[in-house]
């Protein structure tokens, strides 16, 4: 069976700043000028990206956002839970695993614009999934603000969003 330590030494993956570990595995080299992507961008774009990303027990990805819908693709491991915030202040739990019969989905889409964080079930020993990103991630498309802002917008979610930020 695999580890997680396993596993991120062999797809040499690296710390990610919203927390667990990823690695870049595609970047579509045609890129999409920012006259044509709407509001939100601030410069071209690649047409797509995707990663490996992976969380260890007790680790989590805090909430961030990015302009960008972001596809998450299960792989190996236990199940990741993805906690989702909408603009309008919508809480929604979603369960990414292999386990169809019991309510978990293979793969799960996060529109643009919402906040998302994510952790390993409870007992679980890691998550490895991929990530894909259309238009392609860059930077400057992802915000992670401080807890005390986010609990300012969505008050009704703090305990949420007091488990899963860190600063």
């Amino acid at each position: 069976m695999n580890t997680a330590q396993d596993i991120i030494q062999k797809l040499d993956l690296l710390p990610h700043p919203e927390g667990g570990y990823f690695k870049e595995t595609y970047r579509n080299p045609t890129t999409i000028p920012a006259s044509v992507l709407g509001n939100g961008y601030s410069g071209d774009r690649n047409y797509a990206t995707s990663i490996y990303f992976l969380l260890t027990e007790g680790n989590f990805s805090a909430f961030h956002r990015i302009v960008q819908d972001e596809q998450w693709h299960f792989y190996d491991g236990d199940t990741l839970l993805l906690h989702i915030i909408s603009p309008e202040g919508v809480y929604e739990r979603i369960k990414i695993g292999n386990d169809v019969l019991h309510g978990e989905v293979p793969q799960y889409t996060v529109p643009g614009g919402y906040w998302f964080a994510s952790e390993v079930i409870q007992g679980g020993n890691y998550s490895l999934v991929g990530c894909t990103v259309t238009p392609g991630f860059d930077f400057a498309d992802f915000e992670m603000p401080p807890r005390k802002d986010l609990v300012s917008l969505f008050p009704e979610h703090k305990a949420i969003i007091e488990q899963l930020t860190r600063i």
